[in-house]
């Protein structure tokens, strides 16, 4: 049960850094929505992973 829990807060946490980059995409930051997009890539992969 928490090996499932934690994975489904690493999607998560995932999703939300999608949102970061669109939101940092939006006000120019283009380095920054990169960042943010390894973060969730690897976020996501280590939730999907995890399960």
């Amino acid at each position: 049960m928490t090996d499932n829990l934690l994975a489904g807060v690493m999607v998560f946490v995932g999703l939300f850094l999608i949102g970061g980059v669109i939101s940092l995409i939006r006000q120019g930051t283009k380095i920054g929505a990169v960042v943010c997009a390894v973060g969730a890539a690897m976020a996501i992969t280590a939730g999907v992973l995890w399960w």
